[in-house]
């Protein structure tokens, strides 16, 4: 379904803008039209299926099977619920929002947030027929093992505190406090059973108000991904980053996160780089980096998270990234 969004950037950029195909700016303006499209017909999509579930959910009883004892239960089922979602970064912000207004707690959707665009089939699939089998176990366990230890993390800092107000508010909304036509916003006593068409009032209500304030920030995350995705030189990363030296692994994190895409459109290039001399840890590291730390994705979450959360989230990413990089460097 998701191949309609290149059809369009077909049409639009080889023959309504008549621009070159394979020149840099005709592969910067494709990648653009092409993202920005699916990333929102997928925020329309999810925001409004989640909401209206979200409306009809009795959150009090999720809260209390992913709170206390059960906590790193959650992280471990946030992480296979990440696994086998077939999302990017910026596909997986909108189940991430409907989680924080559940009431889930955070570091359990941080927990999906780390490994929802990390692994999906088509990476599974492909890394496993050019890597083995071997290496491909290792990589899921190595991305679950990041999604349970950062939402881990995140919940040990007590980080919610730094969500925004936007974010708070978010967080401590769940069903039994919707206001839908009239009912009361701050009624938390109050059990509510919505019928269809409040529910969707909600979901509609809710749609309107994330998509009005994330919609630029794709444009602009994205503007700045496809720039650098049609203007990086070909061979460049494997001449500056292909020594092997330590630095080459955190250095390919750093390069990947503005080079942003879906885990099935960076698989061809990680195996170019494999195939030109690229060590296996340094490409992984990249690939991760690409596809689940972005310039829109970070632009999106600012909605909701405080600087000092994004910049802990940063930060996470980028040392699981190069930890994970410079394993595979000495297994491989």
């Amino acid at each position: 379904m998701l191949r309609i969004f290149t059809y369009i950037a077909d049409l639009l950029t080889w023959q309504l803008f008549n621009l070159e195909a394979g020149s840099r700016i005709g592969e910067a303006v494709h990648f653009f039209i092409e993202d920005v499209t699916k990333i929102y017909f997928l925020l329309f999509l999810m925001i409004y299926v989640i909401a209206l579930f979200r409306a009809g959910l009795d959150t009090e009883r999720v809260r209390a099977y992913l709170s206390g004892k059960n906590r790193f239960v959650g992280y471990f089922l946030a992480t296979i619920f990440g696994s086998v979602t077939p999302f990017c970064s910026c596909s997986s912000i909108p189940l991430f929002l409907g989680f924080t207004s559940a009431g889930i707690p955070l570091g359990i959707t941080m927990a999906f947030l780390i490994t929802s665009p990390m692994i999906n089939e088509v990476a599974v699939v492909l890394l496993g027929s050019m890597l083995g089998v071997k290496f491909l176990v290792l990589y899921v366990v190595t991305g679950i093992l990041a999604g349970v230890i950062g939402g881990a993390l995140i919940d040990l800092l007590k980080a919610d505190r730094y969500l925004t107000p936007i974010g708070k508010r978010a967080a401590g909304m769940g069903a039994d406090n919707i206001n839908v036509e009239g009912l009361p916003e701050n009624g938390s006593a109050l059990k509510i059973k919505l019928s269809m068409k409040e529910r969707h009032v909600f979901a509609w209500d809710e749609l309107k108000s994330i998509f009005s304030r994330v919609w630029k920030w794709v444009l602009i995350g994205v503007g700045l991904g496809a720039a650098l995705h049609g203007f990086i030189p070909d061979g460049w990363i494997t001449a500056h980053l292909g020594s092997g030296a330590w630095w080459s692994v955190p250095g390919a994190v750093l390069l990947g996160i503005p080079l942003y895409s879906g885990a099935s459109g960076v698989i061809p290039v990680i195996e170019s780089l494999l195939n030109h001399g690229l060590p296996v840890g340094t490409a992984m590291a990249f690939m991760m980096s690409v596809v689940a730390a972005s310039f829109p994705e970070f632009m999106m979450l600012k909605q909701v998270m405080k600087p000092k959360l994004l910049i802990m989230f940063f930060i996470m990413l980028l040392v699981f990234f190069t930890l994970a990089g410079w394993l595979f460097n000495v297994l491989y």
